[in-house]
């Protein structure tokens, strides 16, 4: 009776040991294998067997992360104090690299792309932050992809999705638009009436050259306002005009 369960006991004991070594991955899993503790290689994907007691396995995801970076307080360089917050993209290059060199990589990420942001930002002012919206994405991009090199893991976009700015300075940046768009209308119409006066001079240098053009000038104009018949109109009778008029009556 001994001797039946003693050799019941092994069987499970086996029939243990050999489930509990099997590991499954999937097409994006990698197992970062331990020896002893010691780095021994990474698997995967597919059917894996691991000493129990003796290996270690680590499973590492090598999809694309989307990481939200929360709301940082950011004062530009023009001293206005703005929220900020983006998205990050990145996955894992080398899982040997990712859990063997940090802790923790998403987080350390998390904390790094926070940081990145307040620095990156509080070196322009506002109107670079709303206007270069991509070229910030890309200086922050880059620097954070530099500094998680080392991790094994690639920041492959970075995308700034809000930038929030206070209402009173909302207001400040609204007159301050209604002003700049006033100036161009001044400079705008100014432009216009210098180059009226261009034409003018032109063309009464032309009229100057013949009187004759002058004169079918002056009935043009006439034939002009004579349409309305609502209002009187006063107009001066050139002297030229009446001489010519006196003339013909002569002959």
């Amino acid at each position: 009776m001994i001797w039946d369960f003693g050799w019941s006991g092994v069987l499970m004991l086996v029939i243990v040991l050999v489930v509990s070594s099997v590991r499954i991955l999937r097409e994006y899993e990698r197992g970062v294998v331990f020896l002893l503790g010691r780095f021994w290689k990474v698997k995967g994907p597919g059917l894996i067997i691991i000493v129990p007691g003796i290996q270690q396995m680590v499973r590492v995801d090598l999809r694309v992360v989307v990481m939200d970076v929360p709301s940082q307080d950011v004062i530009s360089r023009d001293n206005v104090s703005v929220k900020v917050n983006a998205v990050v993209y990145f996955r894992v290059v080398d899982p040997q690299k990712a859990i063997i060199q940090v802790e923790h990589f998403v987080e350390a990420i998390s904390q790094l792309a926070q940081t990145t942001l307040r620095s990156v930002l509080g070196k322009h002012e506002l109107d670079v932050m709303l206007a270069e919206r991509e070229r910030l994405n890309a200086d922050i991009q880059q620097i954070l992809d530099a500094q998680t090199d080392a991790w094994g893991v690639k920041v492959t976009t970075v995308e700034i999705k809000r930038v929030d700015i206070d209402e009173s300075m909302v207001r400040a940046i609204a007159r301050q638009a209604e002003a700049e768009r006033e100036r161009r209308a001044k400079v705008i119409h100014a432009e216009g009436e210098l180059q009226a006066s261009e034409k003018l001079l032109q063309a009464a240098r032309v009229l100057a050259q013949s009187p004759q053009a002058m004169q079918l000038r002056y009935l043009q104009t006439l034939n002009a306002i004579a349409g309305d018949k609502s209002n009187t109109i006063v107009f001066p009778l050139p002297v030229e005009l009446s001489k010519t008029l006196l003339g013909a009556d002569r002959g």
